[in-house]
Order: structure tokens, then C-alpha cells, then sequence
């Protein structure tokens, strides 16, 4: 056996004699955790390791609290939409709007479901209802004194009392400038004015500004009938057959008659006008008035000996 052999059977003993008394001895005992978590405790439970016994265990006083329930306290609790009864003023403002007559307070909370609400809430509900700027109420005209259960509510349009076709020609007649009317104000008491506006533009009661994309109705004034008249078919087609020269030939053609085009810009002859330079005067020295009447023989001009 040569003195390599030798060497390498004597390490391979070596290591299996350390092997055994490594797999033989006694295990230490490990120290008791810290009550503060470490670095790699929550690292692991972020990548997805197994969660702590004791965080995510829920204790008696947690279940006593939550009344038997295990609830995450850091994710929002689901308390619903408008559980509170003035979050369902909305409501009642668009309910009010369908309505053609006025509605007891009764009749409004009845809608809402809000009849088992205590009397505080609904008191609290109809005073909100009468400070409200989209809704009127109306007191009960056979009581001498009012209280929050008396009278009626309904809905307070932008343009009030129009409702027909009627009483837009008339709202229309009334006004004093010529301004339109915005249609979007219009259905905020007139929902289904569509129609109506479409009716009373084939009549030629109004006029009716579109928009391009979709044609609907934007703004509206009044019309007079009796301005329209019909024109040939055959007229509009030779109309639309005859030939408009371009705009440059239009305005060569008029200068040409010693006409001026409405779409000459008066600045552009300012432009092409040729710049005449003004020579600038030289400013004469004037003598002032000598003050010194004791140094007048001083101060004579002699300007005019100068070579």
C-alpha cells in the first residue's frame, strides 16, 4: 500500500469516528423564544410560512368581544350603503320627481322603509327634507300651527311648472332676453320631454340645437310658425348642383370689379404697405433764461464766433 493509500483510508476513519459521535450525543436544549418576534418569524409568515400559534389563534376575550366570531380588525367591517336614515335623501329627492302630486311624510318614508325608524330619526329626516333646495313643501293650509308631521313635499324643479307642451311654449313666451333653454334643466322636472321636444320642433313651435354625435337635444328657443315656408324640392337639389368657386378666385374676382371681399383682413394691408423711414430731427438747443441778472456780461452768447 503506498503512502497516498494509507492517508486517505486513515481520513475515511477519522470522518466516520466524528460521525458517530456527532449522531450519538446528547441534544442541547434549545433557549425559549423571545416574546418579541424576530426578523426571520415574520419574513416566513410573509412568504407564506406557517403563522404563529399565538397571533392567529383567537383568545376569550376576542371571542367575548366579537360575540363568538373571529373578525380581522384590519379589514373594513361591511356596515352597507346609506344604513343612516339622511344618507337616503337622494333617494327621496328622485322618488319625489316622479311624482305628479305632492306626498305626505308618510308616503316618503314608507318608500325608504324607514316607518320603524324611532320618531327622533324621522323628525330629524322631514326637517332635513324641508331645508333641502330640491324639495317644497307645501304646510297644511286648515292647521293654524304646524309640526313636522303636517303638510306635504314634493320635488322643486330647476324650471318650475312645465310639464307639457303647453307650459314650455308659455315658459318660453315669458322670458324677457334670448337666451335658451338648457334641456338637462328641463328633464330635472320633465323627464320624458323627448318626445315633446321633437313634436313641437316638427311644428315649428321651437328650435332645437343638437348635438353632432348623437342628436340630442341641448338647448332650445322659440320658434314662429308662421316664419316658415316650404321650399321646392326641385329647388333645393339645383341649389346644392351649382358650383361655389374656391375662396382665392372668389377674391381676385371681386377685386377685379373694384369690390372689396368681406374676407380681406384689413391688417394685411398694413403688412404689405411698404415702411417709410422718418428721419429724425435733431432737437435745437434752446437757451434758457438767465436768472443772474448781476453776471449778464458773463454769460452772453458767443455760439455764433465759433468756427
Amino acid at each position: 500500500m503506498s503512502s497516498l493509500e494509507r492517508q486517505q483510508a486513515a481520513f475515511a476513519g477519522s470522518m466516520s469516528a466524528a460521525a458517530s459521535k456527532i449522531g450519538g450525543g446528547t441534544k442541547r436544549a434549545l433557549a425559549p423564544p423571545s416574546p418579541s418576534p424576530s426578523v426571520g418569524s415574520t419574513t416566513s409568515a410573509a412568504a407564506g410560512g406557517t403563522p404563529r400559534k399565538d397571533r392567529d389563534t383567537p383568545t376569550a376575550t376576542s371571542m367575548a368581544l366579537t360575540g363568538g366570531h373571529n373578525v380581522v380588525f384590519s379589514q373594513p367591517a361591511m356596515t352597507g350603503t346609506g344604513d343612516t336614515i339622511i344618507a337616503q335623501m337622494a333617494y327621496a329627492v328622485q322618488w319625489l320627481r316622479t311624482k305628479d302630486e305632492p306626498q305626505t311624510y308618510q308616503a316618503v318614508l314608507g318608500y325608504l322603509s324607514a316607518l320603524g325608524r324611532s320618531e327622533s330619526e324621522q323628525e330629524f329626516f322631514v326637517e332635513q327634507m324641508r331645508q333641502n333646495s330640491q324639495i317644497q313643501w307645501f304646510p297644511d293650509p286648515s292647521l293654524s300651527e304646524q309640526t313636522w308631521r303636517t303638510g306635504t313635499y314634493a320635488h322643486r324643479p330647476t324650471i318650475p311648472n312645465v310639464r307639457s307642451k303647453t307650459q314650455l311654449l308659455a315658459y318660453l313666451q315669458k322670458k324677457t332676453d334670448a337666451s335658451g333653454v338648457q334641456v338637462k334643466d328641463l328633464k330635472d322636472g320633465w323627464p320624458d320631454c323627448d318626445a315633446a321636444l321633437t313634436e313641437l320642433e316638427s311644428e315649428h313651435k321651437i328650435l332645437v340645437v343638437r348635438a353632432k354625435k348623437d342628436g340630442v337635444a341641448k338647448t332650445v328657443w322659440l320658434d314662429d310658425a308662421s316664419l316658415f315656408h316650404p321650399i321646392d324640392p326641385e329647388l333645393k337639389i339645383m341649389w346644392a348642383k351649382v358650383e361655389v368657386p374656391p375662396l382665392d378666385s372668389i377674391v381676385q374676382r371681386l377685386k377685379a370689379a373694384q369690390q372689396k371681399p368681406t374676407s380681406e383682413d384689413p391688417r394685411d394691408k398694413l403688412l404689405q404697405a411698404p415702411k417709410v423711414e422718418k428721419k429724425k430731427k435733431r432737437a435745437q438747443r434752446k437757451t434758457g433764461k438767465s436768472t443772474n441778472t448781476h453776471m449778464e456780461h458773463l454769460l452772453k452768447d458767443y455760439s455764433h464766433m465759433k468756427r
